[in-house]
């Protein structure tokens, strides 16, 4: 039997704890885990080759099958995969299992109509599994990178309880959600990046093409006079961009890339993701889409019937922002005491009050996931709105930025005119 490497949550002790146990399948591993008092986090097979410290078997479990890729290409590599393909999936396969086909036909239908040759291999490999006595779970643990926690999760929370087909219509509801609104910002974000890239094709034209003529005919006319301040400045500056361009874009070129390695430290993207919590404008729009994720996420999970100390580790793994996280990770801790969710969330300060106040009023009359998706929902609208906002914001502001440093090249090189027109009066 296969050895699967574990983490999972102590609901004794709250710990987490690590370690490698032998089983027949994802699922009989996870569940005996469960029978354990552990919470798993993650299951996974273990690559390395260490035998196993615990011996677990079930009847109905079996190994799964190993199903080529195309090319020999591993299944891991997710990279022709996108978050699109992976939503019209979702959404398809929960139209047909509602429709009351069976999981095996269904998984066959969509693979037939893939084009990307990766994931109809992935989705071949899905039926493959089903086909020799698995379970859809076991199948899509085999590919993390395309099949979330989240996702893993809520499908084995629906072939538990034996609504699979609702919960893979909310899944296809989440998912298409959350692109829409990537897709939002994206698009609102379009416009003042070419306003960007047109103002810094101008500037460039301007210092390496138009400058240098000017700075002839100011030598020759001007005979030795000083010229102003101003042009002196912007000649030298475009005189160092002609002779030292390649030393420039290399000093950029490097700049972006040590700074994109400080971002991968710890420290690095503790600061920066404090920064976007706080700036101006920006700032309000970060947090209001990490509520709407928060809140999504967990509603979502605890309306499929994960456990909600689970829920809230994939919660927390999904914040996308490091203080986000950790404010979770404290609320997961005093939900292991025995305490409620709103109270610990709101004294973290990290969310709004009023997400605080409307989660406690879920979990008072019970209806805690259905709170959850409309806090989800109020924060959505918030996000379109902010979107908007700053990009009528940024429109301007760029468009006065990009005037002022083309009327600044443009009065630098008519001063020096000016004087040559009254010597010549």
């Amino acid at each position: 039997m296969p050895n699967y490497a574990y983490i999972a949550i102590d609901a004794n002790t709250g710990r987490e704890k690590r370690g490698v146990v032998a089983g027949s399948s994802q699922s009989s591993v996870t569940t005996e885990l469960k029978e354990q008092g552990l919470y798993p986090t993650q299951v996974e097979l273990d690559s390395s080759k260490s035998g196993p410290t615990k011996k677990t078997a079930t009847k109905n479990s079996v190994e799964q099958p190993t199903t080529k890729t195309p090319r020999g290409e591993s299944w891991f590599d997710s990279s022709s995969v996108t978050a699109k393909d992976l939503t019209l999936f979702t959404r398809q396969f929960a139209t047909l299992v509602r429709a009351g086909m069976p999981l095996l036909r269904g998984l066959e239908v969509i693979a037939r109509q893939q084009k990307s040759v990766r994931f109809k291999s992935i989705v071949e490999g899905l039926a493959e599994t089903i086909r020799t006595g698995g379970s859809l779970s076991d199948g899509m643990a085999q590919n993390p990178r395309i099949f979330n926690r989240l996702y893993l999760n809520m499908v084995k929370a629906g072939e538990a309880s034996g609504a699979l087909d609702s919960v893979l219509l909310r899944l296809a509801e989440f998912l298409e959600k959350s692109q829409r609104i990537r897709g939002k910002v994206k698009t609102a974000m379009t416009y003042p990046l070419i306003i960007m890239g047109v103002a810094l094709g101008v500037v460039g034209a301007l210092i390496v093409f138009v400058i240098p003529r000017f700075e002839s005919i100011f030598k020759t006319m001007l005979k030795g006079q000083p010229l102003p301040g101003l042009t002196r400045t912007v000649l030298g500056v475009s005189e160092f961009l002609q002779h030292n361009l390649l030393v420039s874009a290399g000093l950029i070129g490097l700049g972006v890339v040590a700074f994109r390695l400080l971002l991968k430290t710890p420290q690095g993207a503790r600061i920066r993701d404090r920064i976007l919590l706080v700036i101006p404008v920006g700032g309000d729009l970060v947090l209001k889409a990490a509520v709407s994720r928060f809140t999504r996420t967990l509603g979502t999970l605890l309306a499929s019937g994960v456990q909600i100390l689970e829920a809230l580790q994939i919660t927390r793994d999904t914040a996308g922002n490091i203080h986000v996280a950790e404010a979770v990770d404290t609320v997961q801790t005093r939900v292991k005491a025995g305490e409620g969710i709103a109270r610990p969330l709101e004294e973290t300060k990290v969310f709004p009050a009023m997400v605080a106040s409307m989660i406690e009023v879920g979990e008072e009359t019970g209806k805690l996931p259905d709170m959850l998706e409309r806090i989800a929902d109020t924060y959505e609208e918030e996000v379109d709105n902010a979107v908007n906002a700053l990009t009528s914001i940024l429109e301007p502001v760029m468009i006065v930025l990009m005037a002022v440093v083309v009327g600044t090249i443009v009065i630098a090189l008519f001063l020096p005119l000016v004087r040559i027109i009254q010597t010549l009066s």
